[in-house]
């Protein structure tokens, strides 16, 4: 992965997307002294069928906040589009290009766009919508005749999004060595607790563990043979 950045800014659809996808290389950058902020566009509220979505919401967005400061995040904002039903289109581009003019990032992050995981699950709706939005406003976010509107609130162009990371693609080109932030990364995918009860009868620290040390370490046998999250980097 490029090393030349200091800012870098992650946008997914729902809390624990980033817990799931890639925590334990946020870790590693914060530990280097870079700065890493979380834009969600939901709170995840539509998650737990047990829970209504006014009580969810609140409770997924103060375990999404916990979860961030085990990596060394302490900025998380959301976009409060409704869960399960996220649209792609200008409305959702204009919004994560704003967050992009915002934060100004170099970097930018986001979750597997594409219909399928690996070609064997079907993607959901909304992570496929912000994905896809998000590599789309990272050029909205420098072109001040987009969304002229953005200018108006005092949102300056930039133009400095040098890369956009992909998470979760079955198809990655880069990765980041996972060694020293695994452990926050199991740690702050626990903070997701409720919604792992909801998910799983397995005792979620075994959850958490088994499922964030086998992939980073089938991932690390492509790269190296050290455990490893890997994206797919597309360069602007």
């Amino acid at each position: 992965m490029p090393e030349d950045w200091q800012r870098a800014l992650a946008v997914v659809a729902h809390p624990d997307d980033l817990e799931y996808g890639c925590s334990a290389a946020v870790a590693a950058w914060t530990d280097q002294g870079r700065e890493v902020a979380y834009v969600l566009a939901s709170r995840g509220e539509a998650g737990i069928d047990t829970l209504e979505p006014a009580e969810c919401g609140p409770l997924r967005e103060r375990e999404q906040r916990a979860s961030a400061a085990v990596v060394g995040v302490s900025v998380v904002e959301f976009l409060d589009h409704r869960d399960g039903v996220i649209e792609y289109g200008t409305a959702l581009r204009r919004d994560i290009a704003a967050a992009i003019r915002r934060h100004r990032p170099e970097l930018v992050i986001t979750l597997n766009h594409r219909d399928t995981w690996g070609g064997v699950a079907w993607n959901t709706p909304d992570h496929v919508a912000v994905g896809r939005a998000t590599l789309d406003a990272a050029g909205d976010a420098g072109n001040r005749w987009i969304f002229p509107e953005l200018t108006e609130q005092g949102l300056e162009p930039w133009d400095g999004v040098r890369w956009v990371a992909v998470a979760g693609s079955s198809t990655p080109t880069h990765a980041v060595d996972a060694t020293a932030g695994l452990e926050r990364a199991v740690r702050s995918l626990l903070e997701h607790r409720t919604y792992i009860e909801a998910l799983t009868d397995e005792d979620p620290e075994t959850y958490a563990r088994n499922f964030l040390t086998g992939h980073a370490t089938a991932t690390g046998e492509r790269f190296g043979g050290k455990p490893a999250v890997a994206f797919e980097l597309f360069a602007r």
